[in-house]
């Protein structure tokens, strides 16, 4: 599976562990302090199975680059993450009260 930047993603679509470490130009390892904070939840229990969605692929990149750019930790990105996407839902619900 090859994926570019800014491709759109099916959301049925599911990666291995291997297939989103390469799309996100990451580690296994890294990828597995993501999932034990909580960034991602793999389906699976056993890491050499498990499958992650294909939104995976935008929480990964946004908690690197949450990292990256500001040095927040793991943990703090997942938190960001969380929130930003409740703001959105909030933001979706909003318009839909408004029309």
């Amino acid at each position: 599976m090859s994926l570019l930047a800014g491709e759109v993603l099916d959301e049925d679509i599911e990666l291995s562990l291997s297939e989103l470490c390469r799309a996100c130009q990451l580690p296994a390892e890294r990828i597995f302090e993501l999932v034990e904070e909580g960034v991602v939840d793999p389906l699976g229990r056993d890491p050499r199975q498990w499958r992650f969605q294909a939104f995976s692929i935008r929480r990964v990149r946004c908690a690197h680059r949450l990292e990256q750019d500001l040095g927040v930790n793991a943990a703090g990105a997942a938190l960001a993450l969380d929130l930003l996407e409740e703001l959105e839902r909030l933001h979706v619900r909003l318009q839909r009260l408004e029309s």
